[in-house]
Formats: structure tokens, C-alpha cells, sequence
């Protein structure tokens, strides 16, 4: 279970602000701050955020904020609140206590104390999110009356409470924002048994495959999901059973060392997907490549996924041939998945598009994002 941590910006502070704008929004150059830090710390922002500028944000160091501090672990959520609105939200990178660096970073503008913040945090993921402070207080079950002062964490039986009926905080707080819907999960705490006629191979199934060179097919859309992913900006993992393969026949090799979502979810449950795009913390987009198998494999993942995770913000793919969208469509409308309303959340993607979108993007420096391509697939309806 991931900690959480507010901070609380009092309306009006300028110096907070200013150093606000400074190490959040405007975020800081690694090349700024090396000469602060250790290789290992190095290391560790350049392989999180590579050229990207990164946002840092620091606490006063006293008993209190340092026995928090010391709790603070690598993918925990922070929320920064200005008032009665909840500005930013992100995730702990990796931390440092540092008062040289707290000094490069900010300023005591008012110039009547020595301390800094010398309590550093980087942060991954970064969103300015403007959500009010009370939708997050009656998701933990505060009471009207809770007044949030100074830097604090959200104690472990709000947080079990909460994580008893939702998947994951970000993710609810973005449907929020959005003015959508979000569901609690569901009362299953396994999946259904799969139905007999979806487990069996048809005939047609058979031959298909008999007569395909289905494995090499299925690779090579995931060597062009990957190298898009990496066109795209986003980080890629395929499974590790998967890169020895990506290896030997394409030479790739620029795949995320090790699969950490920053969401509460089993692992396993996330990183046997075909292809994912992702940055620090949080996945982008989840892809499903049904070349000759049969189609419901990847929909039973996704299913799995929006029984565990009823709030997930990115989209997921069924990539296949264009000769299989009526399979596809067929395979969505099944009782088993219609229940679990994946006709909404399931997009189909077909080669022939990524072949396209592949051959565009030999040439064009800049654009391709994961909108680009949510835009290119189809809804099944």
C-alpha cells in the first residue's frame, strides 16, 4: 500500500508560490543540480527522467516532518494543497537530504531565517490537477471539520479504508477533475470462471495458425509498438520473456530494466501485457497482440485489469490483423466482458493502422503520443 503525503500551501504565500512556480512548474535541469548530488543519485534521475527537467519540492527539517520524511518511499503519492484546492499531484522519485542543494533551489525571500528545505524530494509524474481539497477529504472520510496544516501523511487506516473500495488514488482524482464517473471495485475477489466455449479452439482457429507464421508476426508488431513507444517519449516494457526475442531479431534493446506501475495492483497482473508505454510511475497505454491466438487471451488480461482496477485512466488495445475486427467485436459483446463494460474501455488497433502510423513517423521528428494513436483505433460497437 502506497503512503500518501499532503503539504499545504496557505493562500497567498508568496514565497511559497514563487518557489512553486521555480521547482514545480518551471521544474530544474539535472545539469543544475548534479554537482549536488551523489553518482547513485545521479544515475537514478537520469535513468528516471532522462534530458527532462525535473520537479523537486522540500520540507523545513524538525522531528515531526522528518519522522515523515524518513516514511517516505519511492512511489508514494504526494498532493500539494493550496488552500481548499488540491494543486499537484505527484509521485516520490527518490529523495535527499541536502541543505547545499535546498540552498540553490530556493531562497528565504523574506530574508528573517537561515533554515531551508533541507527535507528534498524529486518527484515523477507531475500534474497540476485543481481538484477541492473536500472530494479527497470524503474519499479518506475526514471530517468537515479537518483543517490540513504543514506537511502530513495519511494515516494507514484511511488509506486501507480506501484502498478496500477503490484501485488507485491518481486515477480517481483525475475522473474527479474530469467530471467522470468513478466506480468502487468489484465485491469479486477472482475472476469468473471462464466459459467452456471460450476455452476450447474451434477448427477455424487451427487452421489458422497452421497456416500462418504467427510467432514472427506477433514480434514484429511488438518491435514496432516498442520503437513507436520510444518515438512517442514514452518508456516501454515488453514481458521478459518477450526481449530475448526483440533482441535477436531486431536488435532492441531499450526496454525499462524492471516494471514498477506506482499503483496498487499484483505486478504480474500488469507485466505480462504484450506491449505497455509508460513514464516514471504510471502506465500510458497497455497493448494486447492477437495475431492467430484467440482473441479472448487478451480481453481475459483487460478483464482482469477492470475488475482490479474499475478506475483506469489509460487506454487498452486489442492489436490484430483487420480481417479479425469482426472476431474482435464478436469476442467484446460476450456476456463475460459486456458485464464488465469493456465494449467503453477496450479500443481496437489494427496492423494495418500501425503500419501506417509506423511509416509516417519514419520521417517526422515530433507528434506521435499515445492521443495520436487513441485516435487511430476503433471503438467496437
Amino acid at each position: 500500500m502506497r503512503n500518501v503525503f499532503l503539504l499545504y500551501m496557505p493562500p497567498g504565500n508568496h514565497e511559497a508560490m514563487v518557489h512553486y512556480r521555480d521547482t514545480i512548474q518551471q521544474r530544474v535541469s539535472l545539469e543544475r543540480i548534479a554537482s549536488y548530488l551523489s553518482r547513485h543519485q545521479v544515475d537514478k534521475l537520469k535513468s528516471l527522467f532522462g534530458a527532462r527537467r525535473i520537479a523537486v519540492w522540500g520540507s523545513r527539517d524538525g522531528p515531526q516532518n522528518r519522522a515523515r520524511y524518513e516514511r517516505m518511499n519511492e512511489g508514494d503519492d504526494l498532493l500539494i494543497v493550496e488552500g481548499q484546492t488540491i494543486k499537484f499531484l505527484g509521485k516520490i522519485a527518490t529523495k535527499v537530504v541536502n541543505p547545499a542543494l535546498s540552498r540553490e533551489l530556493w531562497k528565504n525571500i523574506g530574508g528573517n531565517t537561515d533554515e531551508g528545505w533541507d527535507l528534498i524530494y524529486f518527484i515523477a509524474n507531475s500534474l497540476e490537477i485543481d481538484v477541492p481539497f473536500s472530494a479527497l477529504c470524503q474519499l479518506l472520510g475526514y471530517g468537515e471539520a479537518y483543517q490540513l496544516r504543514g506537511f502530513t501523511s495519511v494515516s494507514a487506516d484511511k488509506l486501507e479504508a480506501f484502498y478496500d473500495r477503490y484501485d488507485d488514488l491518481y486515477s480517481v482524482l483525475i475522473k474527479i477533475r474530469n467530471g467522470e464517473y468513478f466506480e468502487q471495485k468489484s465485491v469479486l475477489s477472482a475472476r469468473e470462471p471462464v466459459p467452456r466455449d471460450l476455452m476450447e479452439l474451434t477448427s477455424e482457429d487451427v487452421d489458422t495458425v497452421l497456416r500462418s507464421n504467427g510467432i514472427s508476426d506477433h514480434i514484429k508488431m511488438q518491435w514496432k509498438l516498442a520503437n513507436l513507444g520510444l518515438k512517442a517519449g514514452e518508456k516501454v516494457w515488453v514481458p521478459l520473456a518477450d526481449q530475448g526475442k526483440l533482441r535477436r531479431l531486431y536488435e532492441f534493446n531499450e526496454f525499462e530494466p524492471q516494471f514498477a506501475t506506482g499503483i496498487d495492483l499484483p505486478r504480474n497482473y500488469v507485466e505480462n501485457i504484450d506491449v505497455v508505454w509508460k513514464e516514471e510511475y504510471r502506465v500510458n497505454a497497455a497493448f494486447e497482440v492477437e495475431n492467430t491466438t484467440a482473441i479472448y487471451s487478451g480481453l481475459l488480461r483487460f478483464s482482469d485489469l477492470s475488475i482490479l482496477a474499475p478506475n483506469t485512466t489509460y487506454p487498452m488495445f486489442i492489436v490484430a490483423p483487420a480481417a479479425r475486427r469482426n472476431q474482435v467485436r464478436e469476442q467484446v459483446f460476450r456476456p463475460t466482458f459486456k458485464r464488465l463494460q469493456m465494449p467503453g474501455k477496450v479500443l481496437f488497433l489494427p496492423y494495418e493502422t500501425i503500419d501506417e502510423i509506423d511509416k509516417f513517423f519514419e520521417s517526422a521528428p515530433s507528434g506521435l503520443s499515445v492521443d495520436l494513436v487513441r485516435g487511430k483505433a476503433e471503438v467496437l460497437n
